[in-house]
C-alpha cells in the first residue's frame, strides 16, 4: 500500500481556512488518493464505484467531487463498512438513550486528522489558553465506563484547550442512565460565577436554553461569568423543535443572564459520521475548513443546488482511511453560500442549516437527549 502524500499534506494545513488554488489543486490530489486507497481496502467500495460509472481511469480525471458516489448518513445506522485499518479501530456510536445507531470507526490517523483540525480551528480564533484553567460546564452524559457515544467523546476532547479546574455534567448518571438536572446547572453557574474563572460550556443548547428559563421562571438575578469564558454548542432541539428559538435570541440571553458577549457564544456542527469540525465564525456562519469541500443535494433528484437553494449537506473529505466515508450525505437540510456573502474575512464558503428531513427511525444523540428535559 502507497504511502497516502497528499492526504497527510493535506490534513497537515495549519491554516484551516484556505481558499486558494494550490489548497484546491492539493485537496483534489488527496481525494484521488484516498479514493484510490479504499478501493483497495474496503471491501466492495471498488464494485460500488463501477456500478455508479467510475472505475480508475475515470477517477483519475475527477475534479469535481460532487460527482463521487455518496454513502447516506443513515446507512450506517444499518450496518459497519470497515476498511482493513477500521477492523479493530475505535468505535463510536450516535444515539443517546434510544433509537439506532450510527456505528462508526476510527482508526488512530483519521480521529488524529479530525482532532487535529479541531486544533486548528481552536488556535485560529484564540481558544486554546493552556496557561489559563478553566471550569467546565459540559451539557452532555456524565460518563460511566468507557465513553463511546459520539457526542460525550468530543465534549471530553474539548476540555483539552484549556486546564480543567472542574467539570459539571448537564446529563447525570443515575444508575440506570442519565437525567437532566436543571437546578444542578444553576447552582454550578452560580458558584462558577463567584469562583471567578473563565468558564466554558460545550454540548445541547436546549439544555442551556431550558437552565436559563428556569433562572428567569425562580427570579434569580443575573451573574456575570469572567469575560473570557466560552460557549461552544453543539446538537440541536429535536423533539423540542415545538420551542426552539432563534440562536440569536440564545446567544442575547447568555449576555443578559451570564454576561458572555455574543463573539464569545459560538455553534458546531459535526456528525459521528462525518467528523469534520464546522464551527460558526463570528458572524455565525459555518465555513468549510481546508480539509474538506460541501455541496447540496435536491431533496427529490439529488442535483447538485446552486448557491442560496436548500437541500440535503453532502460533504467530502479524504482524511478518513478506517472507512469509505469520504463522500457523505447527511439527512439535515441546508443552503450553500459564498465566503464572500459572510463578510467575516473568511473567503472560504459557508452553509445555513434549515432543520432535519429525519423520521422516529433517523435519530441523533441531540435527539435522544432532548427527551431528557422534563418541564414538570
Amino acid at each position: 500500500m502507497s504511502p497516502l502524500t497528499h492526504v497527510d499534506a493535506l490534513c497537515a494545513i495549519e491554516s484551516p481556512y484556505r481558499a486558494d488554488a494550490a489548497c484546491d489543486q492539493l485537496f483534489n490530489a488527496a481525494m484521488r488518493e484516498l479514493t484510490d486507497y479504499h478501493c483497495a481496502q474496503s471491501p466492495g467500495y471498488a464494485d460500488w464505484l463501477a456500478a455508479n460509472g467510475l472505475d480508475q481511469d475515470a477517477l483519475a480525471q475527477v475534479s469535481d467531487w460532487s460527482t463521487l458516489p455518496p454513502i447516506f448518513a443513515n446507512y450506517f445506522k444499518r450496518r459497519l463498512l470497515p476498511s482493513t485499518t477500521g477492523e479493530q479501530a475505535l468505535e463510536l456510536t450516535s444515539s443517546g438513550t434510544s433509537g439506532q445507531k450510527s456505528r462508526m470507526r476510527y482508526d488512530d490517523r483519521s480521529i488524529g486528522a479530525a482532532q487535529a483540525m479541531v486544533d486548528r480551528i481552536f488556535d485560529h480564533y484564540g481558544w486554546n489558553t493552556p496557561d489559563t484553567p478553566c471550569n467546565y460546564l459540559l451539557l452532555s452524559y456524565e460518563p460511566a465506563g468507557a465513553i463511546t457515544l459520539g457526542t460525550a467523546y468530543t465534549d471530553q476532547f474539548l476540555c483539552k484547550y484549556a486546564p480543567v479546574n472542574r467539570v459539571v455534567y448537564a446529563l447525570r448518571h443515575n444508575g440506570s442512565g442519565n437525567e437532566f438536572d436543571p437546578f444542578g446547572v444553576i447552582r454550578a453557574l452560580q458558584e462558577f460565577a463567584e469562583e471567578g474563572l473563565p468558564v466554558r460550556i460545550f454540548g445541547f443548547p436546549a439544555f442551556l436554553w431550558f437552565a436559563l428559563e428556569r433562572m428567569r421562571e425562580m427570579g434569580l438575578p443575573p451573574l456575570q461569568l469572567h469575560a473570557d469564558s466560552l460557549v461552544f454548542l453543539g446538537g440541536g432541539w429535536k423533539t423540542h423543535a415545538d420551542q426552539e428559538i432563534p440562536k440569536s435570541m440564545l446567544y442575547q440571553r447568555l449576555g443578559e443572564q451570564l454576561g458572555i458577549p455574543d463573539i464569545r457564544c459560538r455553534d458546531g456542527y459535526g456528525a459521528v459520521e462525518h467528523p469534520v469540525p464546522y464551527i460558526e465564525c463570528p458572524h455565525h456562519r459555518f465555513h468549510i475548513p481546508s480539509y474538506a469541500r460541501a455541496f447540496v443535494r435536491h431533496p427529490a433528484t439529488l442535483a447538485k443546488q446552486p448557491y442560496g437553494e436548500r437541500g440535503f449537506l453532502h460533504f467530502v473529505s479524504p482524511f478518513i482511511t478506517s472507512c469509505p466515508a469520504h463522500s457523505v450525505v447527511m439527512s439535515d437540510l441546508a443552503s450553500l453560500h459564498a465566503g464572500s456573502e459572510c463578510g467575516c474575512g473568511i473567503e472560504a464558503d459557508w452553509f445555513e442549516l434549515h432543520g432535519r428531513a429525519g423520521t422516529s427511525k433517523s435519530r441523533s444523540c441531540a435527539l435522544a437527549a432532548s427527551e431528557l428535559i422534563k418541564e414538570s
